[in-house]
């Protein structure tokens, strides 16, 4: 199929942005589907890429667009598909920066889907193969034929691996995710570090194949042999369709889960849990009769919580804790929000494996951080009161303290800086107002400088000296300033309640 093929589809509606003839004469090879500023590592030659622009932006939108642009031509990608949904149109600095680096660019309408588009790619090229019957397979048919019926038979991963590479000598290779996760490896390979798997996926050395499916950027997965050479490229990529497919029904299975998930956040979202509705919640996601549960909720920035992008992405931070039955789905406060179950109280040490992962799922989307809450540990009853522990504890990661974890437990919260964080927005705004109103109103200069002025000297405990060292000023123009604050406020700063009264309407700002 080539590139030309694809515009001639009345169904996908694409339209041609640039591109010469020669250059849409070529021939794809598959579908890649990535936001990534910088995509080469996760591209193989031949391929067409998927993009939402989601990484695009205005400010400093042409060097981020040619360096975009030009990861695609190193890798040898075909074409860019663009989606128009996000900004509305193409942006004018990607066409540019596509004709600069010759790589044809097509535009894709709101209307049509990422995934219509990549199956009219496969579904053309098994017609092709189909009529070619002689040269359509690599794999000997008595493997084929072993691997079809494991795979009927709901085999591993593992299992498959194994059966495909064993008439190859059962070569080392893995099974990875994009954050380094093994989902399986052959008998002969030896378990690979996630960071270590990292480096293999981003090296030059060795074969890597990205399994095709509806995966995220969290959760794709590859196929990589470290001995380049050794197993024939047909015969990779007939093994990666085989696991395309296995990952397709896992995928399926998955969202067949996913209303369970739902019904379990619902039931421990209520006020006053009913004990029966809990159980037979928990039951449905296999959680039920342990002592212990965990609630996590973690959001995705600057994406906000990105729906089923941060239900991957925790999805996928949780695979990386071996043993931890869980359940995921997304809030009604839009964050992804998990149920673990432990056997006894291992949160601390969850809290840990979650912030050596949490580098793992932010090099998936640099652009992105992940950020990550904690309950304390809880009896099945008492899942509602954790759920609040958990989103008080995501909403303190939000302090621009330096100190603060982007993972916390509830106990972690141990500044006023953190503790106001968790509160809720409209009960901040309303305080603030409260207690800065009078500031704030004191006239279009006054103001600013008495918040200055305010801000200024309780970060340096009062001292007259201090803050008129840091403000440039007279101490006398300081007790003045301070003089005016207290008059309009009703607060005397000499008091140490007025002073965290004043501290605390600030850090509500």
């Amino acid at each position: 199929m080539h590139v030309d093929h694809l515009l001639r589809l009345d169904r996908l509606d694409l339209s041609l942005v640039w591109g010469d003839e020669a250059l849409l004469g070529q021939e794809i090879a598959g579908v890649t589907a990535t936001d990534l500023e910088d995509p080469a590592r996760f591209l193989q030659p031949g391929e067409v890429v998927l993009s939402g622009l989601v990484w695009w932006s205005r400010d400093g939108g042409a060097a981020k667009t040619d360096r975009f642009v030009s990861a695609l031509r190193e890798a040898g990608a075909v074409a860019l598909l663009a989606g128009e949904e996000t900004h509305g149109h193409v942006p004018r600095e990607l066409l540019d920066a596509c004709r600069r680096h010759r790589v044809p660019l097509v535009a894709v309408p709101p209307h049509t889907s990422f995934r219509a588009i990549t199956e009219a790619v496969y579904l053309r090229q098994w017609a092709e193969l189909n009529r070619h019957p002689a040269s359509h397979h690599a794999l000997p048919e008595n493997v084929r034929l072993d691997l079809d019926r494991a795979l009927e038979h709901r085999a591993t991963a593992g299992e498959l691996l194994d059966r495909a590479f064993a008439h190859l000598g059962t070569p080392v290779c893995h099974l990875l995710t994009a954050s380094g996760r093994t989902v399986a490896r052959t008998g002969a390979a030896t378990g690979l570090p996630a960071r270590e798997s990292l480096k293999a996926l981003a090296g030059a050395r060795g074969t890597t194949l990205r399994i095709e499916a509806e995966g995220t950027d969290f959760d794709t997965w590859y196929l990589h042999l470290p001995e380049e050479g050794r197993v024939p490229p047909k015969i990779l990529q007939e093994i990666a369709e085989l696991l395309g497919r296995h990952r397709r029904r896992e995928d399926r299975g998955r969202a067949e889960r996913g209303p369970a998930a739902g019904r379990l956040l619902e039931a421990i979202g209520t006020l006053r849990a009913d004990p029966g509705r809990l159980q037979r919640a928990l039951a449905s996601c296999g959680l039920a009769g342990r002592p212990s549960y965990t609630v996590v909720a973690a959001a995705l920035e600057p994406d906000g919580n990105a729906g089923a992008d941060g239900v991957a992405a925790l999805t996928e931070a949780l695979g990386h804790l071996p043993s931890t039955p869980f359940a995921v789905a997304l809030g009604d406060d839009d964050a992804a929000t998990a149920v673990l179950a432990h056997g006894d109280d291992t949160t601390h040490v969850t809290t840990e494996r979650l912030r050596e992962v949490a580098e793992l799922i932010r090099s998936c989307r640099p652009e992105s951080a992940w950020r990550v809450g904690l309950s304390e540990p809880v009896a099945a009853t008492a899942l509602n009161t954790a759920l609040a522990q958990a989103r008080h504890a995501l909403a303190g990661t939000r302090t621009s303290a330096p100190s603060s974890p982007r993972v916390a437990r509830l106990r972690d919260l141990d500044g006023l800086e953190m503790l106001l964080a968790g509160v809720p927005g409209h009960v901040r705004e309303i305080y603030r107002e409260t207690v800065l109103g009078p500031l704030t109103r004191a006239g279009r200069g006054s103001a600013a400088m008495l918040l200055e002025t305010l801000e200024v000297f309780l970060a340096h405990d009062c001292s007259w000296t201090r803050t008129a060292e840091a403000l440039h000023v007279h101490v006398n123009t300081v007790h003045y300033r301070v003089a005016r604050i207290e008059t309009l406020t009703g607060r005397d700063l000499s008091r140490l309640d007025d002073r965290v009264d004043l501290r605390a309407a600030l850090l509500s700002r």
